[in-house]
């Protein structure tokens, strides 16, 4: 296992290298470029913008650039930093190409071309705040999947199975942002139970994350756990009902591929109690095409969902994923997808090993 786990690693680089070609190429050639931001700053001319696209290797060609994002050379021979220009006006596009010290090889992502402060600060802050809302989002979505799923297999063509199939129809065919409005119309708007948005209340409760608010915490457990749920209801509910509804299929499937086996067959010939064929031997059989669904979404909760975030204002990796792309914030955006890249290509690792785990009949030895 050892081995075919470091095989894999090195096996990485190679696709590592050849996604982030891609992301700087694409994000290089999007409509307007780099200097997009500039198209409207009266104080910007022609001259200072030829000399800000010179000063930053922008006229260089696009493997120079590429080279020193990624940190691996730097023609000028000295590293980057902020500057002001001739004419005042703050450069805020740096760290968009990097060299010496910079670059993603060393963890260096540049600077945010919206904040100016560092990609790497930027994404850590929204990190947590994503991972709690798609970590309960997560949790009640593989329950719901597994039970309804498992209860739909086995009491398949009947009124139960009937009910949960019209329920996943109906979830799938839901628009995230449509479902997140219908929400808000009815919980917020009509009845007032939920706030629109927002993941802490402005008016009582610090910023999330701050020292403020775990000082808060710690001294109010009980009221800040509930503001948090209070905020958490609309978006999970929001991620559960869509989420829910696929993979609660691709359970259904694969359990009645599992209870048509020859080994499910012979167990109840035996006489072994209905629960424990389903448990034991159908279900952790079933597991295996399920854990491939899993590893292909996990990823891509790390961005958090764009369309989910952005309706309720939640203050995650998925709304700074749309605030970067309205704001033409290539640096942001190019460090979100090398760090989804990653955990791509991790998640995939991760539901091989499982693999074993699950059905001992698997070896990478």
């Amino acid at each position: 296992m050892t081995r075919y786990i470091v095989r894999r690693l090195l096996g990485a680089i190679p696709t590592l290298f050849i996604v982030s070609i891609l992301i700087y190429a694409i994000l290089l050639a999007a409509p307007g470029g780099p200097t997009a931001r500039f198209a409207q700053n009266p104080h910007i001319t022609p001259q200072s913008l030829a000399a800000f696209e010179h000063r930053w290797g922008l006229d260089q060609p696009w493997y120079i650039q590429y080279c020193r994002w990624v940190g691996v050379c730097n023609p000028n021979g000295q590293g980057l930093g902020v500057f002001v220009s001739d004419h005042g006006i703050p450069n805020l596009l740096p760290g968009i190409i990097g060299g010496g010290d910079n670059g993603v090889l060393h963890l260096d992502f540049g600077y945010s071309s919206t904040t100016g402060a560092p990609v790497s600060d930027v994404i850590s802050e929204r990190v947590p705040r994503t991972a709690i809302l798609a970590g309960c989002a997560l949790v009640l979505w593989l329950l719901l999947a597994f039970i309804t799923g498992m209860l739909a297999a086995v009491r398949r063509y009947t009124k139960i199975d009937t009910a949960i199939t019209l329920f996943n129809y109906i979830g799938y065919s839901f628009p995230t942002f449509w479902l997140g409005l219908l929400l808000i119309i009815i919980f917020v708007m009509q009845l007032g139970w939920f706030p629109a948005g927002g993941m802490w209340n402005v008016r009582t409760v610090p910023i999330f994350g701050t020292g403020a608010y775990w000082s808060y915490a710690a001294s109010q457990p009980l009221a800040a756990l509930g503001d948090l749920a209070w905020h958490l209801t609309l978006p999970v509910i929001t991620l559960v009902a869509v989420s829910v509804a696929g993979d609660s299929r691709f359970v259904r499937a694969a359990m009645i591929d599992a209870l048509r086996e020859d080994y499910v067959r012979t167990a109840r010939a035996k006489g072994v109690p209905e629960r424990r064929v389903i448990y034991r031997h159908a279900l952790r059989n079933a597991l295996l095409p399920v854990v491939t669904n899993m590893g292909l979404e996990l990823p891509f909760l790390f961005t958090g969902a764009i369309a989910t975030e952005t309706v309720f204002s939640w203050p995650g990796m998925g709304r700074l994923f749309y605030e970067a792309t309205s704001n033409y914030d290539y640096p942001v955006l190019m460090g979100i997808l090398v760090i989804t890249a990653v955990l791509v290509i991790g998640a995939n690792l991760l539901a091989d090993i499982i693999y074993a785990v699950v059905d001992p009949r698997i070896s990478y030895g």
